[in-house]
Parts: C-alpha cells; structure tokens; sequence
C-alpha cells in the first residue's frame, strides 16, 4: 500500500473530478427529468409522443454509445467546443452525455410518482381553475417528487459509477477510473491495493449517498 499512498495526490485529483462530473450531471439531469415528465403527462400529444421516443430510446442505448456520440461526433466530427482547453471541453461533453443519459431514468422515477398521486387532488385543482402548469407546479410534482427520493438516490448512485465510463468513451477525463489504469500502465502502483484502494474511494462516495436517501425518503414520505 505504500506505492499506493505515495501517489495519493493523484487518487484524489481522479475523484475530484468524478464528484465534479456526478455534481453537475445529476443538476443537468434532474432539470431535464423534471421538463420530460411535465410534456410526458401534457394534454399535448406531440410533446408526449416526442418526449416518449426520447426517454425510450436513449435509456435503451447503452451508455457508451451516447458518450462515443457526444465526444466523437458532436465533438471530433462536428468540431463543437465547449473550451480550447482539452480537459475542460472533454468534461463538460462528458456532463452532457451522462445528463441526457440519466434524465431518461428521473424522468421514468418521477412518472412513476405521479402515478401514485390521487386523481382527485388534479381534479379538485382543475376545479378551482388551475392551469395544467400551475397544477403541474404546486400539486404533481412536489408531491411526486417526496413520494420518489429512494429512486432518485439509487439513480445517484447509478450515476457516480457511471462517470467512470467517461475516461473510455472516447473523452478520456482524467476521473477515478482513469487515473487507476493510468498507475496500472505505468507500473508506479501494485494492481491489488491500488484496485483496492480505488474500490473504497467509491464505496466512500455510494454508501453514505445511498443511507442518506433512504433517511430522507422517510422523512418526507407522503401519508396517504
């Protein structure tokens, strides 16, 4: 372990930038989860058929491809750029590929609230004249949202492992994951306790996620 604490300083610039990158694409995906579900519930068939097509196909492709698109094609073929830096323009690729990849599945918890929302309380709402956005603002969605915490924690989660396919998807950010194969290529660290020590750094990161969502889930459950 001594090769591996030596080269600590590079451990935790790695998970700097993987709490950077699941910071800012659960903030992006939360804001477009939330847009998907009002069109998926909208009296608009068109928003709803087009907000459909795209939940069901992005979450339905695997999550390489969607990063390959973002940092291959919008970006290498394309030639769209964020920053002349290279570090921060594969980065913030990287946050657009994981957001509209993760919208997908906080768009599909927060449906699933709303569901659990009885029709009385929308149509009580429409009776007293609100419109479908006010209805949408003040009664639907807080209440979908407190009645989802513990799946919107779990796609967190899902969401912090996720970040390490960003160093292999053609944008190489320099997160957790790619700097454990980089210590692996270049031999400065053994395999196990680095393996080892990368492991616990994301258990670090996961655990205490996933108990704090389970208590605030509790705490804000709607009794109905």
């Amino acid at each position: 372990m001594e090769a591996f604490l030596s080269n600590i300083d590079r451990v935790v610039d790695g998970f700097s930038w993987t709490v950077r990158l699941t910071l800012l694409s659960a903030l992006f995906s939360f804001i477009l989860g939330i847009l998907l579900t009002a069109m998926r519930v909208s009296p608009v068939p068109l928003l709803r058929g087009l907000s459909t097509a795209y939940v069901e196909g992005v979450r339905n492709t695997p999550l390489t491809l969607v990063l390959l698109f973002c940092g291959l094609g919008l970006n290498s073929a394309l030639g769209l750029s964020f920053s002349d830096t290279v570090a921060l323009d594969v980065f913030w690729w990287a946050v657009i590929g994981l957001s509209a990849y993760t919208s997908c599945f906080v768009s599909e918890s927060l449906r699933s609230g709303i569901n659990t929302i009885p029709l009385g309380q929308v149509e009580a709402a429409r009776s007293l004249g609100l419109t479908f956005t006010q209805n949408l603002r003040l009664i639907v969605i807080p209440q979908a949202l407190r009645t989802v915490v513990g799946p919107l924690g779990s796609v967190l989660i899902a969401l912090t492992k996720n970040t390490t396919v960003a160093s292999v998807a053609g944008l190489g950010v320099q997160e957790a994951s790619r700097q454990m194969k980089l210590m692996f290529d270049q031999g400065i660290a053994p395999v196990l306790p680095t393996f080892v020590g990368f492991a616990i750094g994301f258990l670090i990161l996961t655990l205490p996620t996933g108990y704090f969502f389970g208590w605030l889930s509790k705490r804000v459950a709607v009794v109905r």
